[in-house]
């Protein structure tokens, strides 16, 4: 049974692009209402955005646009034309959470901060996102999910084994720093409205975010004055038994067994019970070069077998070993499609779902 948590609260959404829309993507499909404000001339640009020569044809939106607006009313404002601001207001009257995402200013000039919106609807929680938040010198700066991982160093942190950064297609700074972090921030906002009558401006800045979630790093800075290098650490690369391997047929397989106990069944199970005294928790230090040698046996074992050939091996052993997979075998994978993750529309086309489930 479905439960909507967030049935009867009120949304409105003044974002574009992706960290808002996918923060009210996010609230929608736990029951919100979400009113998608747009404006009358170029609307959300994200319509845009690897959009296909076929949905031109179709006269359809980008997938991109659809995949986090598929939930929400959208309708079409000119928050500069008096009738239209007008009827924003009243919106505002009836909204519990309005969501922007202009730089900062932009709403004041239009005669929508905080401050006078409050003046309407005392409980209103008001939230920014922004690249750098609302307040300090790069306020006013453009930034991009790019600019704010690599402000915070980790893109740094993302590099190949010749520390050259490696471009991610999941965007750290606008989903976690951005969308993430809004979410989190509003409802807990809200959950102060709701027991006081008092509203709150929430500031999120995606690259405050960003540097907040860098925990892992941190741990390094913390013991030696800045975050280690590729290959250098536990999670990246410096041990055989957290590490990423080739196959017999060019693909990858993952191997997560970072506890002792996972190690010594992947070593059972791979035929060399010998490596299992080889581990960081038995004093094997992490990046030296017994670690790293191990990494190459591993790997010239791993490739013996194809994936498949490895992933029937290990379907049935408990220890932290999956195939890498593509994001098409991802979203087939019965793993996502029994749980509802993924699902099909009336056309056939497979759509992500909301992660939480709720009982």
């Amino acid at each position: 049974m479905s439960i909507s948590t967030l049935e009867g609260l009120r949304v409105l959404d003044l974002t574009r692009l992706f960290p808002g829309p996918v923060a009210t993507w996010h609230l929608a499909s736990m029951g919100a209402s979400v009113i998608k404000v747009e404006d009358t001339g170029a609307g959300d640009y994200a319509k845009e955005f690897f959009k296909t020569p076929e949905e031109t044809k179709a006269g359809l939106d980008s997938s991109f646009y659809r995949a986090i607006n598929n939930n929400k009313e959208v309708i079409y404002l000119d928050l500069k034309n008096p009738n239209d601001q007008t009827r924003f207001l009243e919106l505002v009257k009836q909204a519990d959470l309005l969501i922007e995402s202009f730089r900062p200013g932009v709403m004041n000039k239009l005669g929508f901060s905080y401050d006078s919106l409050k003046q309407i609807k005392p409980s209103l929680v008001y939230c920014s996102i922004t690249g750098f938040g609302a307040t300090g010198a790069w306020k006013h700066k453009a930034a991009h999910d790019l600019n704010s991982i690599a402000m915070t160093g980790v893109l740094h942190q993302l590099a190949d084994a010749n520390n050259k950064p490696i471009m991610p297609n999941l965007q750290i700074a606008d989903l976690l720093g951005g969308a993430a972090s809004a979410a989190m921030g509003c409802l807990a906002a809200l959950w102060r409205a709701q027991r006081t009558g008092e509203g709150s401006f929430v500031d999120i800045s995606m690259t405050d975010g960003t540097l907040a979630h860098n925990l892992t790093a941190q741990v390094g800075y913390h013991a030696r004055g800045d975050a280690p290098l590729a290959n250098e650490d536990l999670l990246n690369g410096g041990v055989p038994c957290y590490n990423v391997y080739e196959t017999k047929d060019g693909r990858w397989l993952a191997v997560g067994a970072l506890e002792l106990k996972f190690w010594e069944t992947f070593c059972e199970t791979v035929g060399h019970p010998e490596w299992k005294k080889s581990h960081w928790a038995l004093g094997q230090a992490v990046g030296s070069p017994a670690a790293l040698g191990l990494i190459q046996d591993v790997g010239q074992v791993i490739r013996q077998k194809t994936l498949a050939q490895w992933t029937d091996i290990f379907a049935t052993v408990d220890c932290c070993v999956t195939p890498v997979l593509t994001l098409a075998e991802a979203m087939a994978h019965p793993l996502f499609t029994e749980r509802g993750v993924v699902k099909d529309d009336a056309n056939q086309a497979r759509w992500l779902q909301s992660p939480v489930r709720f009982s």
